[in-house]
């Protein structure tokens, strides 16, 4: 499979992809990821509970280009970690982000692609709780669940980001992801089941 600039529609799936080892924040130690062109946020911490298990083939589409790839998800208490694997099972990649900040392996030399925290933002975006993401937000940003739905909100009430949701065994759980100031979507497909 050909890695292009198009995966980073992928959000899921480039940070794995990465040269560098660590990246973080320097007043908390958290990784930074932007929202907006000149707007960024720290992370909220790697801990979540209940713990995320999942296997999902993930189809971005940016500037009309779609590109796909099967990405492993799992988040615990302490840490999230994200594996990118080939069409025949070989693993691309693996970022982790815990305590210490985000660590990544690379398996396949593949083109610059946006950096862990950057990919990260997109998965905690859809997973984590309402309350992890208020106090990292901006001032006058929102985040907000409407029914089935998700939404980013800068400080002027423009949609930046819609999450959109499903139920599926009895939990809510994200089946795509509409990024529009980066003008990117996401489609989720769970595998496994």
């Amino acid at each position: 499979m050909m890695i292009r600039p198009v995966c980073r529609v992928l959000a899921l799936v480039a940070a794995l992809i990465l040269t560098g080892c660590s990246h973080s924040s320097p007043d908390n130690g958290r990784p930074q990821a932007w929202l907006a062109p000149g707007v960024n946020v720290t992370l909220p911490p790697p801990g979540i509970a209940p713990a995320i298990s999942s296997q999902q083939l993930l189809t971005g589409r940016f500037n009309g280009q779609s590109q796909s790839l099967l990405v492993m998800l799992n988040a615990d208490d302490k840490k999230v970690t994200l594996a990118g694997l080939s069409s025949v099972g070989i693993r691309l990649f693996l970022a982790t982000y815990d305590d210490r900040g985000i660590h990544t392996e690379q398996s396949v030399v593949a083109p610059q692609l946006p950096p862990a925290g950057q990919v990260l933002a997109d998965v905690m975006l859809s997973h984590w709780p309402l309350s992890a993401w208020q106090p990292q937000l901006p001032k006058g940003w929102t985040l907000l669940d409407k029914g089935d739905k998700r939404e980013l909100r800068d400080a002027r009430g423009r949609l930046v980001t819609e999450i959109t949701y499903l139920q599926r065994k009895g939990k809510r759980e994200p089946v795509s992801i509409e990024q529009h100031v980066f003008n990117y979507h996401i489609t989720i497909q769970y595998l496994g089941d």
